[in-house]
């Protein structure tokens, strides 16, 4: 019986509840999309994610498209640097970066913290759009420990 109790401390010791990132990439011609960010995390944890858009061609009104998740039981303790807009649509919100043109990068920082009360497998799927047209989709999740 200790020996299972004793699992899960070592589980953590590495890494399995913990904040390691991760990150995932999409391109095509338009632009190549990076989201950096945890795939597990314990709730109260703070962690970063990173969203990085470099266009090859130009991009007129490049908006960052963010599941419901990325903020459903998170606290959103910053955006460094501030988009030009920020909206939401269907439920999901919706940053303006605004004109980026070909050759050009934009890293925005989201800093998030996990509610207590949030435990689960949550959906963190993030697209890139030229004004209401979808360029780029990253479909990714996170899990959410006790």
């Amino acid at each position: 019986m200790l020996l299972v109790v004793g699992l899960v401390p070592l589980a953590a010791l590495f890494g399995v509840f913990g904040q390691e990132q991760v990150t995932t990439t999409v391109g095509n011609d338009a632009a190549v999309l990076a989201v950096s960010a945890p795939r597990n995390l314990r709730g109260g944890l703070l962690f970063t994610g990173r969203f990085r858009v470099t266009a090859k061609a130009d991009i007129g009104d490049a908006r960052l498209v963010l599941d419901p998740d990325w903020t459903d039981q998170m606290q959103v303790n910053s955006i460094v640097p501030q988009p030009r807009a920020q909206t939401s649509r269907d439920g999901r919100i919706v940053l303006d970066l605004g004109r980026l043109a070909a050759g050009r990068t934009s890293v925005t920082f989201i800093g998030l913290q996990v509610n207590p009360i949030n435990i689960g497998r949550r959906s963190q799927g993030v697209e890139l759009d030229n004004g209401a047209r979808p360029l780029l989709r990253i479909h990714r999740s996170v899990t959410i420990y006790p």
